[in-house]
């Protein structure tokens, strides 16, 4: 099979060459024996890795996180955080007024409310693994942890909330340091 000018050899099996049309070099990916996904993402430190290229398992990323919110990617339009969320512990009431928010739960279980104001949240949502919350901007909202287990997810906002590389380890950090 050909692809452009060159023949294609799969990275995928053995020690065979990859033909990158673009000319860019990965050391890393060069002196692997053997195709293994995820290898490397038990290597790298969860930090901020933004606003430059970035690409990572983002369920492994999700379940490795313990801190309650960190930064992994804050570029200038765009911001992904990881969350942990304590049994009977909640994110906190908050409203974002220009910032649309996506969350997906890789693990655990909960009640996602969500409303006009802070004393009326009306619409309410158990949430799993798996599932997905969208809140527009300027819904309060909040999700509290129902299970046995930590919530663990990954938030999306758009444009970025917090300050790039930003880690609370818990929730008083986070109320603490309020951004």
């Amino acid at each position: 099979m050909y692809y452009g000018h060159k023949p294609y050899h799969s990275p995928y099996y053995g020690n065979t060459p990859f033909y990158n049309p673009y000319g860019c070099t990965n050391p890393y990916w060069a002196n692997m024996p053997m195709y293994d996904p995820g290898h490397w993402e038990k290597h790298i430190p969860l930090r901020d890795y933004g606003p430059e290229p970035f690409v990572t398992n983002i369920e492994e990323a999700t379940l490795r996180n313990n801190n309650f919110r960190l930064a992994l990617w804050t570029g200038e339009y765009l911001q992904l955080t990881l969350m942990s969320i304590n049994v009977g512990d909640d994110i906190g009431l908050e409203m974002h007024p220009d910032v649309d928010q996506f969350i997906r739960i890789e693990q655990g279980q909960g009640i996602a409310m969500m409303g006009d104001s802070k004393d009326r949240l009306c619409y309410r949502r158990r949430v799993q693994d798996d599932y997905v919350i969208f809140i527009p901007a300027g819904k309060w909202h909040n999700l509290i942890n129902t299970g046995r287990v930590p919530i663990k997810l990954y938030s999306i906002y758009a444009p970025p909330e917090h300050p790039r590389g930003t880690v609370h380890r818990t929730k008083e950090d986070a109320e603490e340091h309020h951004d």
